[in-house]
C-alpha cells in the first residue's frame, strides 16, 4: 500500500489526494507540518531532500516526490491519464502551464495569505505581481474553457485535477472570480465527479489521532 506524505491545506498535496480518492486507491496518509518544520528534519529529507510534500511512498524505500509526477504515476493506465499522444501532450501542456502560472501566483498567495500568520504583511512587496500573473492565467484558462469543458481529451483528466487545486481556493485570497463564468462552471463539474473529496477531507482515523 503506498503511503502519502501531505499537508491538509496545501494545494499540491490536494491533487493527490483527491486523485487517490477518484481512482479508489487505498493509501496510508502521514499528515506533515511543512509551518512547523516537520520537512526539514533529518528523517524526512532523507526521503525527499527537497524538503517538499506531497510525498509518495510507492514502494518500501522508494519515493516519489512533485505533486504532477505523482499524478502520472498514479494514473497511468486509467481514463485520468491520456494514452493518446495528442491527447497526452495536451494535458502535459496544461499542467506545466500550472506550475508555471498558476502554483506561482495563485498558491503563493493561498500559502501566504491564509496559512502563514502575518504572511501578508510578510509579502506585500510580492502581493501585486501574484494579483497580475495570477488574473493573467484565470484569462488565459477561461479563455480556453468557454469552447471546452475539461482542459485536454475532452474529459476529465489529471490536467484537470492539477489545475483545479489551486483555483478553487483563488476566493479565499485576493481574486475575484465572478467574472470568469466557464471557470466557475468548470469548478463545479470537477467537483461533481464520482469519488470527488474537498481539500479539507481527512480519514477518520486521522481525525481521530488528532
Amino acid at each position: 500500500m503506498y503511503t502519502l506524505y501531505s499537508m491538509r491545506r496545501s494545494g499540491n498535496s490536494y491533487k493527490v489526494r483527491l486523485a487517490l480518492s477518484q481512482l479508489g486507491i487505498p493509501y496510508d496518509l502521514v499528515e506533515v507540518d511543512i509551518l512547523r518544520g516537520e520537512t526539514r528534519t533529518p528523517e524526512f529529507l532523507a526521503k525527499n531532500p527537497s524538503g517538499q510534500v506531497p510525498l509518495l511512498e510507492v514502494a518500501p524505500g522508494r519515493y516519489l516526490p512533485e505533486s504532477n509526477a505523482i499524478l502520472w504515476y498514479i494514473a497511468g493506465g486509467t481514463p485520468l491519464a491520456p494514452d493518446d499522444r495528442i491527447d497526452r501532450a495536451e494535458a502535459l501542456q496544461w499542467m506545466f502551464f500550472e506550475q508555471h502560472s498558476v502554483e506561482p501566483n495563485l498558491g503563493a498567495a493561498h500559502f501566504w495569505l491564509t496559512l502563514v500568520k502575518g504572511g501578508r504583511d510578510l509579502h506585500t512587496h510580492a502581493l501585486e505581481g501574484w494579483t497580475e500573473r495570477g488574473y493573467q492565467a484565470l484569462r488565459v484558462m477561461e479563455q480556453h474553457l468557454e469552447s471546452r469543458p475539461f482542459f485536454a481529451a475532452g474529459r476529465y483528466t489529471i490536467a484537470d485535477i492539477a489545475l483545479y487545486a489551486y483555483t478553487h481556493t483563488a476566493n479565499e485570497t485576493v481574486f475575484d472570480l465572478t467574472g470568469f463564468p466557464a471557470i466557475r462552471a468548470w469548478l463545479k463539474r470537477v467537483a461533481d465527479q464520482p469519488g470527488y473529496v474537498p481539500i479539507t477531507w481527512e480519514p477518520a482515523a486521522l481525525a481521530i489521532a488528532e
